[in-house]
């Protein structure tokens, strides 16, 4: 019987152990994935003082803001100082911005820096700082799709959307993939030869004085396949371009960006021209573009010229993409020891000790932070400070009046 108790609570033990472990990896993965957006966004300070910022974490308050003619966006800070309690949509992030908490468009000053410009007159903004997204212009989450659905956020207009609303085959076996939407591949059809690129092509120089063709493709017939051109390609070519091996080939001795190119603007070599000989055709969906693929464009002062008159002179930018952002974000605190690593360097005692505080705390916590859910109040750093110094207050009473469960 005494044996049977022994093996129920190792049971027990184990189960609790175990669901431990995996809180603690989630937790973990979760403090990777708030880092990597938050980590390189100011807490504390508003951003507004650093103008245009290339890249940020951004929100939009419907409490403030609820007419969907006048959206608006606020940084980090001041969605915590200015906007506690509020009803906020999660933008995630966005290039170029600046704050516009407590400008012409709200009906409070900012707390943390009054001194604002009446609007910011540089500032784009899309269907998501009034809460929608994707093609299907739904919330997100949508409590009406039950569609476990990841979504995408598009790389030239920042919008998101969902996978199945992008009309292209995910590229198997790559997860480190950028998207450009089937709109914003209209707007910008010299991406399209591009995306064309399967079969290697030796580049040959080409005067400057050439024109760049932007808009010749666009009275070519519709195609069902997203990258036909003249010449056949076996389906080991069509792999190379998923990851961006053929894009080399093409590149590799055209493209004037390398460092050692000392050629006079005359002899300056086009990469997007020799492009342009293949027959590409203009698709209707969106596209996957593997991680990278932007140092194949083009760089000579041609397409530079595009680029701007496209307003895309961003994607030449090496600090643009959120991968980028993210290892910055990532990098903070990054030698922080993990409630993983603290677990595993304890004793079998010391790990049940911590297993039923830590099933005391979820439960705790879990009925402290669900009075915010039902209030559709944003949790605060002095709410979870106060949490904890009232559970360590009751922790000190437990203590004092309760003798300890091992001896020692």
């Amino acid at each position: 019987m005494a044996e049977h108790e022994k093996m129920s609570r190792e049971n027990v033990d184990q189960e609790e152990n175990i669901t431990m472990v995996d809180f603690l990896a989630e937790e973990e993965k979760l403090e990777a994935d708030a880092k990597a957006v938050l980590g390189g966004s100011d807490p504390k300070n508003c951003t507004y003082p650093q103008g245009y910022l290339s890249r940020q974490a951004l929100y939009a308050c419907s409490t403030c803001t609820p007419d969907p003619a006048q959206p608006a966006g606020i940084c980090l800070a001041c969605s915590y100082e200015c906007h506690e309690g509020h009803e906020l949509f999660e933008l995630y992030t966005k290039r170029n911005f600046k704050c516009d908490c407590g400008n012409k468009k709200f009906p409070n000053r900012c707390k943390l820096f009054s001194e604002k410009s009446d609007y910011n007159e540089l500032n784009q903004y899309s269907q998501n700082f009034v809460g929608k997204y994707c093609t299907c212009k739904r919330p997100y989450p949508d409590p009406e799709d039950d569609i476990d659905d990841e979504m995408f956020q598009c790389v030239i207009c920042e919008d998101w959307y969902h996978q199945r609303h992008l009309n292209a085959d995910f590229p198997e076996h790559d997860d480190s993939v950028e998207v450009v939407c089937s709109s914003c591949m209209k707007k910008c059809p010299f991406l399209w030869a591009y995306q064309a690129a399967n079969t290697a092509v030796k580049i040959e120089k080409c005067n400057e004085n050439v024109d760049v063709d932007v808009e010749s493709h666009k009275n070519k017939p519709q195609s069902d396949g997203c990258a036909d051109t003249k010449q056949k390609k076996d389906p080991e070519e069509k792999k190379s371009t998923q990851s961006g091996e053929s894009f080399q080939k093409k590149t590799e001795d055209g493209n004037p960006s390398d460092k050692d190119n000392n050629l006079n603007p005359a002899e300056e070599k086009c990469v997007y021209r020799q492009l342009q000989n293949d027959d590409v055709i203009l698709k209707e969906h969106s596209t996957y573009w593997k991680e990278g693929w932007r140092s194949y464009l083009c760089s000579c002062s041609k397409c530079l010229e595009m680029y701007k008159s496209h307003k895309v002179a961003f994607l030449l930018d090496e600090k643009d993409p959120i991968s980028v952002y993210e290892e910055q974000g990532q990098q903070v605190n990054s030698n922080a020891p993990t409630g993983m690593d603290a677990l595993s360097k304890m004793n079998r005692v010391q790990q049940m000790e911590v297993i039923h505080g830590y099933n005391d705390l979820k439960s705790e916590l879990t009925d402290y932070l669900k009075k915010f859910a039902d209030s559709k109040k944003v949790v605060r750093e002095e709410d979870i400070r106060e949490f904890f110094t009232g559970l360590e207050a009751r922790k000190r009473q437990r203590t004092n009046t309760i003798p300890s469960h091992f001896c020692k």
